[in-house]
């Protein structure tokens, strides 16, 4: 089983005050709301992102970029993102860019400095390593919430746990998901994918998150 521990989950969220989540929701309202508060709070943002990657030998290599969002359209719609890695000298200028299509493939494009190479990723690629990470493409820019069916299979004082079953199971290389959602700030705290034996063979786990204010800046 590979567990991720992840520090920067909630980066681009603004400093805003959260509710506490009302009685009764449903899960597709959780998901929903979820979904909102890792990928849409606050207007367009920018951010300064390190990755830790270590190996199955231990070995640890280090990303630092930036990305940059773009949201278009009222409410929970379409986005551009942009990617540019700056450090280390072996992926510097290095650009992931991704467009974010409601209710349809997202565009994703990865151009190579080395090669002066744009290259488009395939949606059948958008569940392939990010950067030679442990993370996907798709987890950059997100999964289409209506992708999947999704259940309340629990919850306690702190969390709401949803899981989550694919739709087009052939599209993905996993059974099924659950998420820890946070009750007070919407967040997911613990993701659990299951294969089709039902074995959990990849966690990721959120252990801080950041707000960052949002600046508007004049001409």
């Amino acid at each position: 089983m590979r567990v991720f521990s992840v520090g920067l989950i909630s980066l681009l969220l603004p400093q805003t005050a959260m509710a506490q989540a009302p009685a009764e929701l449903s899960a597709m309202e959780i998901v929903e709301k979820a979904n909102h508060a890792i990928f849409y709070q606050g207007g367009d943002q920018k951010a300064r992102v390190g990755m830790l990657i270590t190996d199955k030998q231990g070995r640890k290599r280090t990303r630092q970029l930036t990305l940059l969002r773009r949201n278009f359209g009222a409410g929970d719609t379409d986005q551009k993102y942009y990617v540019y890695f700056n450090k280390p000298s072996d992926v510097k200028k290095l650009v992931f860019m991704a467009w974010k299509n409601t209710g349809a493939d997202d565009d994703r494009w990865l151009y190579l400095p080395a090669l002066d190479l744009v290259k488009r990723i395939a949606a059948s690629d958008e569940r392939t390593s990010f950067v030679g990470s442990d993370f996907f493409y798709q987890d950059v820019s997100g999964r289409e919430i209506n992708e999947d069916v999704h259940r309340l299979v629990g919850e306690d004082n702190e969390f709401y746990i949803i899981e989550s079953t694919p739709k087009d199971p052939k599209d993905v290389e996993f059974f099924s998901y659950k998420n820890w959602v946070d009750k007070t700030t919407f967040l997911p705290k613990r993701a659990e994918y299951l294969n089709d034996k039902g074995i959990v063979y990849r966690v990721y786990k959120a252990l801080n998150h950041y707000r960052l204010m949002s600046v508007g800046l004049g001409a």
